[in-house]
């Protein structure tokens, strides 16, 4: 039986390397093509990272009511696809989303035998750290992203599962037990996440 699996986090966190890494190792799984109206980076290609539209196209996708989820992020909009993503869970492939909380609460209403994780980052200086490596962002974008994803945090209770991402290969470990359903130690509910989301919403 395909599922639909959301995967939420702050930027930062390291949402996008965890999936790619288990992607390659399960061939089963797909992710969602999502469409935005953000201006690509220098290795990002429409149609294969997003499909990348005019403010106007995706205003008229809304309208025709053909995503899934929708938002606004950081000054960009961002949407899922409903019938893609319908048309890979028939086929049989379990789907992947990337996308922010408050896309998933839409997902949630709208599939609601979806599994939802979070990712969290194993400390607010690693998160910065993060951020800056990538390069791609100025000083002050950092600063506005840091001050959003403790928003973002605070909403990690809404998940089913939490991961967090402190050593890469034990994080893809533990989203590979969550498909396999075997995630029980991993559920966002557990009381060892309180110290670390403590410090973290600081």
């Amino acid at each position: 039986m395909s599922k639909l699996y959301v995967i939420s986090a702050p930027s930062g966190a390291g949402k996008t390397s965890l999936v790619r890494a288990l992607l390659e190792r399960r061939p089963q799984v797909v992710v969602s093509v999502s469409h935005t109206t953000r201006r690509p980076r220098t290795h990002e290609r429409d149609g294969l990272d997003y499909y990348f539209v005019s403010p106007a196209q995706f205003e008229a996708l809304v309208q025709q009511g053909a995503f899934l989820e929708h938002a606004r992020v950081f000054d960009n909009c961002y949407g899922t696809g409903a019938a893609q993503v319908r048309e890979r869970l028939a086929a049989g492939c379990d789907v992947v989303l990337e996308i922010d909380w408050q896309g998933a609460q839409q997902v949630r209403r709208v599939m609601d035998d979806c599994v939802t994780i979070f990712i969290l980052p194993p400390s607010h200086d690693a998160l910065q750290q993060r951020l800056q490596q990538r390069r791609t962002d100025s000083a002050e974008t950092i600063a506005r992203r840091l001050a959003d994803a403790v928003t973002d945090m605070a909403h990690y209770r809404e998940f089913d599962y939490v991961v967090v991402n402190d050593r890469f290969e034990q994080a893809v470990q533990e989203l590979g037990a969550i498909l396999d359903a075997d995630g029980q130690g991993l559920r966002a509910d557990r009381a060892t996440l309180a110290p670390l989301v403590q410090q973290l919403l600081r």
